[in-house]
Formats: structure tokens, sequence, C-alpha cells
């Protein structure tokens, strides 16, 4: 669901088996990789980016499974980015379906309350090189996250269908 629906069929979906093992769920043979809910956690959250980032993402995974915390990833993958470890191509684009609860309704395909966001990823980018605010006017406008930094992206909040 966090996928674009015309690219949901060849996309290759990674998540948790019964027994809590992260593993690829199904093969892909399109550009975009699905990370599905985790089942363990409270509420829903899917995403769905670009293959090229799978590098990065793996390595958050890996590190976040060594124990470190939010600042000790970012830091690390940071470094990592400066010494060319990894490539985050700008505007490549992560989807992000989510939300406080976790039931599925098959009438609409939807998660009861879930919500669809959007990063696209500008590597270094800073509101003085995009002209975008650092903070949102509004909550569905779009703003930078994390300027000048490996993880700059925009940051992109569309009304619910509910909002229009």
């Amino acid at each position: 669901m966090a996928a674009p629906e015309a690219s949901r069929a060849g996309c290759k979906v990674i998540g948790y088996n019964m027994a809590g093992e992260f593993v690829t769920l199904k093969e892909g043979d399109n550009e975009f990789i699905v990370l599905a809910d985790d089942p363990n956690k409270e509420g829903f959250s899917a995403a769905c980016y670009h293959k090229d980032l799978e590098p990065f993402m793996a390595r958050g995974r890996a590190l976040k499974a060594e124990g470190k915390k939010h600042q000790e990833i970012f830091d690390i993958r940071e470094e990592e980015m400066k010494a060319g470890k990894f490539n985050i191509t700008s505007g490549a684009t992560l989807h992000i379906y989510s939300g406080p609860k976790a039931e599925y309704d098959p009438a609409t395909a939807k998660v009861d309350e879930a919500k669809l966001r959007y990063v696209v990823y500008l590597p270094w980018a800073t509101a003085a090189s995009t002209g975008l605010p650092e903070a949102p006017v509004a909550s569905n406008h779009p703003w930078i996250m994390n300027p000048g930094t490996h993880r700059a992206h925009i940051m992109i909040s569309p009304l619910t269908d509910e909002s229009h």
C-alpha cells in the first residue's frame, strides 16, 4: 500500500516471517522495494523506496540491530556517505504509509487512519539551495528536513481525501 498503485505488482517486499525474522517476502522486478509493516509494533507502518536506496536503508537496519541509537546511526551513516560508501541519488523517493491503528479494511483496501507521506532525498541540500523552509508552513506544505546533511530531504504530507 505504500507503493504507487501501478508499481505494486512488481515490487520486492521485505519484512517479517511468522518466526519474526527479517526476510524477503516477495522478489520483485521493478525499481521499488517495499518494507512491510512490523506486526510486533503498535500501529501500522509500511514504506516503499527506490532500490538504489537499499544499501543505505540496509545499513541503518544493521546498525539498529547492533543496538545503535538514532543519533549514532545518523552520525555513522553521515561519515560513511562522506567517505563515498553510499550514493543516495538526488531525488530518490521514499513513500511511507502509516497510522496509529493496524486494522486493514478489505472493502476499502486501506488501513484505518493510515496516511501517505513522501520523502524526496536531496543529500547536502539546504533551505538556501532549495528555497524550501526548514519547517512546514502548514500541515500539507513541503519543507526540508535535516538540511545540510547526508539525509537532507523534502518532506511532503499530502492532505487526505477527507481533507479536500
